[in-house]
């Protein structure tokens, strides 16, 4: 329970969605009014919210009608975008981002900011580097994301069938050029095995997310991947989940990956790049890591251009990806593929309530 040492104010700018910031700033604000503090809610974009959230939040939006413009203003958004505030108070921005290096863009307006909330020690880290004697060391502060396990909670699939699951937007970032390429060498035709890929871009047209879709359905195994829309509320997507045996998340680089940690949540066996944000909480106790060597210039021709670094992920790694994949399912044929508690236990530190305790420590 986050401490109640006196009620706070909050002016929060965030999306409200299912993507990433979005499902951040909500359970950051449900977490933050549980425990007794004020906040006023200003959304960037549209508004997506189960419509159980909306009276929830409807006092939010009344405060932001005649904001407390004394209190901190905390911006959960991206790195080049640090410039629309709501008062004068403490200005706190919370990035989260997925590369070692900034551009001069991103440099410029993450200077602005009083308060920087990253992730992860990896994410501090990069901070400090690139921006040097422009931020002071003690302004920084790792506030880890969390997961709510009143949703994700232990489950054991009774499929037969050995499944895995990926989650995240169609992305080469994300590994999803290569993924199909280790479910093909870990695998046959004759294998009791699917892989379910609930990754449509809503930043795609229609015809990239076809594209995707048509790289694993007319693969070798391409009638083993099931292609799962995008979920309404995350209710919906512990639902697919709790129906899985293991997550595979061979990221080039993460921010922080909510699924990854939802699925350890659950219970679920995870395969997962050793590199970026998730090493905040994903380790050899709770997954089975994917070991990288090296870094390459990060390019999709798309979103990246070559202005940072990610794992390089070539015929090793994806090898490594294979025998995990094998592993998992050798186990779930021999009725050994127990849960996995050291994935429960990790999911128990990273509350949402623990995530405003940081918040509210730094403040």
């Amino acid at each position: 329970m986050a401490f109640l040492e006196s009620t706070k104010k909050f002016n929060v700018i965030s999306p409200i969605n299912q993507l990433g910031y979005g499902v951040t700033g909500l359970n950051v604000i449900k977490s933050l009014l549980s425990n007794g503090h004020d906040v006023s809610l200003f959304v960037l974009g549209q508004l997506q919210a189960d419509p159980k959230l909306h009276d929830f939040l409807k006092g939010c939006f009344e405060s932001s009608r005649m904001p407390d413009f004394d209190a901190p203003c905390l911006r959960i958004w991206h790195q080049h975008d640090m410039s629309e505030w709501v008062g004068s108070g403490e200005k706190i921005g919370f990035p989260i981002f997925e590369l070692n290096k900034f551009t001069p863009q991103e440099i410029h307006h993450l200077k602005h900011p009083d308060k920087l909330f990253v992730c992860s020690q990896w994410a501090k880290d990069i901070v400090l580097e690139q921006l040097g004697d422009s931020i002071k060391e003690e302004n920084v502060y790792v506030i880890p994301l969390g997961v709510d396990r009143s949703i994700f909670r232990e489950s054991i699939s009774s499929r037969p069938t050995t499944t895995f699951i990926n989650i995240g937007k169609w992305e080469i970032r994300k590994g999803h050029d290569i993924l199909i390429e280790a479910f093909n060498r870990a695998f046959t035709k004759d294998d009791n095995v699917e892989l379910w890929m609930m990754c449509d871009n809503p930043f795609h047209t229609d015809e990239q997310n076809f594209e995707w879709e048509r790289k694993y359905r007319g693969s070798g195994l391409g009638e083993k991947v099931r292609i799962i829309p995008r979920q309404d509320s995350q209710q919906e997507v512990y639902n697919i989940m709790s129906q899985v045996d293991c997550g595979v998340f061979p990221s080039r680089a993460e921010g922080w990956n909510l699924e990854l940690l939802e699925m350890l949540a659950c219970g679920k066996h995870v395969i997962a790049t050793d590199y970026s944000g998730h090493t905040e909480f994903c380790n050899k106790e709770n997954a089975r890591l994917v070991e990288v060597s090296e870094l390459e210039d990060a390019k999709d021709g798309i979103w990246f251009h070559g202005q940072g670094q990610w794992a390089h992920i070539g015929d090793k790694e994806i090898d490594q990806i294979a025998e995990h994949m094998r592993e998992i399912h050798k186990l779930k044929q021999e009725d050994e593929l127990n849960i996995n508690q050291a994935g429960i236990d990790t999911s128990k530190e990273y509350s949402w309530d623990n995530t405003v305790d940081k918040i509210l420590e730094a403040v």
